[in-house]
């Protein structure tokens, strides 16, 4: 299982925003399209981007990089 999964769907402009800041600060990441499990589309359908660190939802829609430094700090603790 991946440290960090970005829940996504294809067109979603948030969620490029949220993988390309991901790239930015070096993390590695799983994409997930939630529209290819009724599941999951459930689930996230209104709220993607969901960011999920060390298999906590930690970001819904936009990613707060203050908050994101913050974890990465812990991470490294």
């Amino acid at each position: 299982m991946a440290d960090i999964i970005v829940y996504t769907r294809a067109g979603c402009h948030l969620c490029d925003e949220a993988a390309a800041l991901l790239a930015r600060y070096g993390l590695r990441f799983q994409s997930v399209d939630v529209d290819s499990d009724p599941h999951l589309r459930a689930q996230y359908d209104q709220c993607v981007p969901v960011v999920v660190i060390d298999g906590k939802e930690r970001f819904h829609g936009r990613i707060d990089e203050l908050l994101l430094r913050r974890l990465l700090a812990q991470r490294k603790s």
